[in-house]
Formats: structure tokens, C-alpha cells, sequence
């Protein structure tokens, strides 16, 4: 698997930054979210309805001028490339590719070893065949005689539309041998991969069509590119298996996938829940019948990765699978692992033989839906259940169940989840019939014993070093240690201004650094992320840059480009009406940097002599050396004569502390 997942890795990243400065040069927010928002011009700014979260009122705010959006109701906020991948759930490279496309800017690739060329043209060739195969299938589906009279004729008897069929590009494989395998050698695709694509066999010295006489599933990527293919047997065949499923190849990981998540991604995000089937069918026809929140696992066990897949959209996994004693073991398989990534699990069972593609067309949509609503089980209970049936009167599988539970509990290690943790302490043990506490002490062992073992495992890891004595404890200061408005405005101010023109030899950047190089960013900055930004800013500008806020918000790093953007305060601006009633100039904020850069780096001192004074005070109450104690009068008359003068500068009153 590893030989698979390094040159899938080595793919991703070799887009030049050059390319990306073309892509970041030509984005037009305005055009690319008013294609999924509609949007109306207020002020400088435009307004709409929020796609994130379901409202009435607009509160979804986009600056042109600044390139970045803000939801004011949900918080989501980002730039052009944020929102591509917030709504499409595109990977950042994903969203570049999708931006280049757009804009026709050719994408550029870094240097490259021999091998990785190699492997990025077989990816590129795989897309590019099993596009081909796609439209070869889908051809053959609607338009050839043997597709129509058997494969669509099929479908249409299980009762799907042909806007459905469309939709998910289902498509047939002729019966005849190599059907397929003509056509694509015929379009000068190369052998090799043809075979490895799995679309083609070599038999007897010849190729051969794989899926021949099966429909064919279409697998797409999260943006809509064919990854490989499912394909179902028709007629009733002892022999051959019912699916065959394209092998594992540089683009196509099996436990990387999950069926219809393309067609799914923005319905899971909108209902914040995210249902779970076993097969291609079930997902077509519950999207024909309107509930499109649906993924297949493919008839296998759930893997971290698909699990995770999930959570990109939402946190509520309810899983839908047959009655039969096979599909309760199907489902149960991947429990431990939904709950190691902190998603809330469901369970539904289909009753009697019935699948969700049978079921749904049995009794209708509107009745589906309140069914999966009527009879959501709890994943964990649902277990508890089902193992207490199976054990029955034996006193040693109840013993060893109890073990079980508790180490399945102990999987609900967040903190954040420990209300729901000690909540299924309770509900479990009151069905074992066991003492909660001594639960609770099982459960907080397998806990502790799991983190010791990790602890263990990188007690020789280099780690940081502990630093001493940088931080106050006095509680008078809490004031201006939790204040991070004006960190905050500092930080503002440095982005936007930095390089304006402070005298004649520097610019404002220069200025500040200067400024802040003799107490060190770490400790003028109580916020941690701030100084990531201010360091950040800092080592760019050194290095020759001129940085500005675009720097930070087409930065890959998605934290880091998150902290500017809620830096970048566009919400407020001056009234039209406010301009046509008064007479008279308004200074703007370019107009005025100096004050604004000033004032807020004067805080930040005054805030800095204020704990040096703390800090000398409690020297000066420890000492017993005479000496030392004048030495420390003299520095406390120094610093606050320092305060009186920055106070004084800033019109600032000065607490007593």
C-alpha cells in the first residue's frame, strides 16, 4: 500500500508557485462564489444568503477588494480558494487545478525525478482511459441495440429514470470480447495501462474486455474524475461473481472511497448527517427518490480513511444496512473505528429481505425517510444488545463482555466527549446490571493505559523545551493579558501598512521591528497564533517580500490564513448617507496609519511595563539584600515614569494594580 500512497502523494504537491501566483492573479471572488451564492451589492461589499448554513436573513458578506468572505450568522470565513474547498470539499490542490481550468492558466510543475514524471503521466493517462471508458459505457447503455434491449431494459424494470442513469453516468459493457478493448486500441491508448486500469485482461495473446455483458458504476473522485469502475453482473451466473471492482492502482485506493460521495458532498453538508449503505444501487435509488445524503462503503469494512472522508462533511454517521444476521456483522465492524474519529453513530435495519434500494421503492420516499427517523438505534447500545443475545446464560462471554464495553467506551477519550462518555458508563452498566463505578474505573484504565503506551512511545521524541518565567501570574494584570483587541489591531495594522513609508530611510515594517526587537514578539504577543502571524510576516519580508494580506490568504496553510482573515475586519464602512448629509473630508484609515500603528504599538509597550513593574515589585517584596531592594526602587521609578509618558502620549488612564 505504501509503494501506492507515496507516488499519490508525490502527485499532489508539485504544482510551481509560479502557476499558483497565475491562478491567484486572475481569481475573481465575486464571479467564483456568485456562481454557487446570489449575491447584491451593499456598499463596497456584497450580501447573500450563506450556502454553509441554512438562513433567511443574509449574512454572508464578500470583500472584493480585500478577496475574502465571512459568514456573520455561522463564522466560516476564507478566501476564493477556502470557499472551493469549504463547499466543494476540494483538497487545496484540488481547488488550484479547479481554478486553473477555469481561468486557462497552464499548470506548471516543480522539478521532478525521472520516477515521479513517470507515475504523474500513468495518473494522468488513468483519468484520461477511464474517461474514455466512461463515455464508451454510457454510449453503449443508451444508445447501442444490445444496451438498450438488455442492460437499460434491466434498470428501467428496477425502476430507474433515465435522468438518474444519466446522472451517475451508469453505463454497459457489450458481451462481445473485446468490444471495448477495439475501440481503445484503436484511440492509440497504451496497452499496459489499459490493463491496469482493469478495463482489459490479456488472454491468449490478446485483449479482452473485463466487465463484458455487466453494467457498469462509474467511481468518481471529490471532483467528479472517474477513479475506476463497479461493474454488476446481469443475468444469473453461479460462476461469475456478482461486482467486480477496478484493481488498486496510483489513482484508484480502495479504502480511500466511498461510492457517490461526489453526487452526496453538498446534501451531507446541508442535512449534517451523512447515511451509509452497502451498495451502488442502494445510493442510485435513494437519490432518485430525493435523499441524496448517501455514500456506499462497497459492500466492505468501514477504514480510517473513508471514516474520515466522512467527517469532512459532517460528525452524524447513520448507517443503513440489511436485517440479516450479515449485514448486523457488516455494520458492526467498523464501530470502534467511527468512534475513534469522534462521529456520532446510528444504526438502521432494514426489515425482513429487504435492501434500502427494495425498501424505498416499497414504500415510497416520504416513508423512508420517517422510517431511518423512527428507528435510528444507537450504535454502541445496538451492540450491547445484539452481544447480550449471543452470550446468553454464559457467565464467562457476559465477563468477557463486559471487557468489551468498556474498551469500546474507552474509545470516547476527547475531552470534549466526556459528558457522552460517562453518560454510556451509566446507560451500560445499568444493562449489564454491574456498579457504574467500577465501569467507570475500567473504562478511565484502558484510557490511562492507552495513554501511558503513547507516552511511552515518544519519550525519546525531541520535544520543546520548557522556557521559564515569561509569563505573569498576577492577577491584576488579567486585564491586559486576556485583552486581545489591540494584539489584534497591531497585527492589522502591520498587514496593511507594513509597507507604507514611516520616515525617509523606513517603512513601517522596518519601523515596528525595530521597535518590538528588544522585548521579542513572544512576549509583546500574549496569543500564540498572533506571533505565528507577526513571525511569519516578518521572515517573508527579510527574505525580500513585500508581504500584504493576499500573502497569508492564498497561504496553503489554512490556519494560518484563517487568523488574518478574522484579522481583516471589512464589516463596517462608511455610510453613503453619512457622506451626502455632512460637509466636509472623512479620514480613512490609510490616511491615518501612522496614529493607528502608533497607538496600537503603544499599548502593547505600555502593557509590557506594566508586567515588568509587577515583576520588579515582587523581587523587590523578596529581597533581604539592602542593596538590591534601592536597585529596585530605582528601576520601579524608571518604569513608571516610562508608563507616565506612553500613558500621557495615548490619553490613557492608568489602572492601579
Amino acid at each position: 500500500m505504501l509503494v501506492i500512497l507515496c507516488p499519490i502523494l508525490a502527485y499532489i504537491f508539485l504544482i510551481s508557485q509560479q502557476t499558483i501566483q497565475q491562478i491567484q492573479s486572475r481569481i475573481d471572488i465575486i464571479e467564483i462564489v456568485g456562481s454557487f451564492v446570489k449575491l447584491k451589492k451593499r456598499g463596497s461589499n456584497y450580501l447573500g444568503l450563506c450556502p454553509f448554513h441554512n438562513e433567511k436573513t443574509p449574512s454572508f458578506t464578500v470583500s472584493p477588494t480585500k478577496e475574502i468572505y465571512k459568514c456573520f450568522g455561522c463564522g466560516k470565513s476564507g478566501n476564493t480558494i477556502g470557499f472551493l474547498m469549504d463547499l466543494e470539499k476540494y483538497s487545496y490542490v484540488e481547488a488550484l487545478r479547479w481554478l486553473a481550468n477555469k481561468y486557462n492558466v497552464e499548470i506548471e510543475e516543480t522539478a521532478q525525478s525521472e520516477e515521479q514524471k513517470q507515475l504523474q503521466q500513468s495518473a494522468d493517462s488513468l483519468y484520461i482511459i477511464n474517461n474514455f471508458a466512461q463515455q464508451f459505457f454510457s454510449n453503449a447503455l443508451l444508445h447501442s441495440e444490445e444496451g438498450k434491449d438488455i442492460a437499460l431494459a434491466y434498470l428501467k424494470e428496477r425502476g430507474f429514470r433515465e435522468d438518474i442513469i444519466k446522472k451517475f453516468q451508469l453505463g454497459y459493457n457489450p458481451s462481445a470480447r473485446n468490444e471495448l478493448a477495439q475501440a481503445a486500441t484503436a484511440a492509440q491508448y497504451n496497452p499496459e495501462l489499459l490493463q491496469k486500469s482493469g478495463l482489459v485482461v490479456m488472454r491468449d495473446g490478446h485483449l479482452s474486455d473485463n466487465y463484458r455483458g455487466r453494467i457498469i458504476f462509474p467511481i468518481h473522485n471529490q471532483s467528479g474524475k472517474v477513479l475506476g469502475f463497479g461493474a454488476r453482473v446481469i443475468k444469473n451466473n453461479d460462476k461469475a461473481p456478482k461486482y467486480i471492482n477496478t484493481p488498486e492502482n496510483e489513482i484508484y485506493i480502495k479504502s480511500r472511497v466511498l461510492y457517490g460521495s461526489y453526487f452526496a458532498r453538498m446534501a451531507i453538508d446541508k442535512a449534517d448527517e451523512c447515511l451509509l449503505v452497502e451498495g451502488y444501487t442502494d445510493v442510485v435509488s435513494l437519490h432518485q427518490s430525493g435523499i441524496e445524503n448517501v455514500v456506499a462503503s462497497g459492500g466492505t469494512s468501514l477504514t480510517p480513511d473513508q471514516l474520515r472522508l466522512i467527517k469532512k462533511y459532517t460528525n452524524n454517521l447513520t448507517i443503513i444496512y440489511d436485517g440479516d444476521s450479515a449485514g448486523v456483522k457488516a455494520a458492526l465492524r467498523g464501530l470502534d473505528l467511527a468512534i475513534e474519529e469522534g462521529l456520532n453513530v446510528k444504526l438502521v435495519l432494514i426489515p425482513g429481505n429487504e435492501d434500502p434500494d427494495s425498501y424505498v421503492h416499497k414504500i415510497g420516499a416520504e416513508a423512508f425517510r420517517n422510517f431511518i427517523k423512527e428507528n435510528k438505534k444507537d450504535f454502541i447500545l445496538f451492540q450491547l444488545e445484539a452481544a447480550i443475545t449471543e452470550a446468553g446464560n454464559d457467565s464467562t462471554k457476559k465477563a468477557a463482555l463486559v471487557n468489551q464495553m468498556a474498551e469500546t467506551i474507552s474509545k470516547i477519550n476527547k475531552t470534549e466527549e466526556f459528558t457522552k462518555r460517562q453518560d454510556y458508563i451509566k446507560q451500560v452498566s445499568e444493562i449489564l446490571k454491574i456498579e457504574e463505578a467500577g465501569m467507570n474505573a475500567l473504562v478511565n484504565k484502558l484510557i490511562r493505559d492507552k495513554v501511558l503506551k503513547e507516552e511511552n512511545r515518544n519519550a525519546f521524541k525531541p520535544g520543546p523545551s520548557a522556557e521559564m518565567g515569561t509569563e505573569s501570574t498576577d492577577e491584576g494584570l488579567t486585564f491586559f493579558n486576556t485583552d486581545e483587541l489591540n494584539e489584534q489591531a497591531f497585527l492589522r495594522s502591520l498587514i496593511e501598512f507594513g509597507n507604507n513609508p514611516w520616515d525617509e530611510s523606513n517603512t513601517v515594517a522596518e519601523f515596528l521591528f525595530t521597535q518590538i526587537e528588544e522585548f521579542g514578539a513572544d512576549y509583546m504577543l500574549d496569543n500564540t497564533a498572533l506571533v505565528r502571524v507577526f513571525e511569519t510576516y516578518k521572515k517573508w519580508y527579510e527574505e525580500g517580500l513585500k508581504p500584504t494580506a493576499k500573502n497569508f490568504l492564498y497561504h496553503e496553510d489554512r490556519e494560518l490564513n484563517a487568523m488574518v482573515i478574522n484579522l481583516m475586519d471589512y464589516s463596517t464602512e462608511i455610510s453613503h448617507n453619512w457622506k451626502e448629509r455632512y460637509e466636509g473630508h472623512i479620514p480613512t484609515r490609510e490616511e491615518l496609519f501612522k496614529e493607528e500603528v502608533l497607538s496600537t504599538l503603544n499599548y502593547l509597550k505600555l502593557r509590557k511595563i506594566k508586567r515588568l513593574i509587577a515583576e520588579n515589585q515582587t523581587v523587590m517584596e523578596k529581597s533581604t539584600n539592602e542593596q538590591d531592594q534601592m536597585l529596585c526602587v530605582d528601576m520601579h521609578i524608571a518604569l513608571k515614569k516610562l508608563e507616565k509618558d506612553l500613558t500621557g502620549a495615548m490619553g490613557t488612564v492608568i489602572f492601579k494594580i
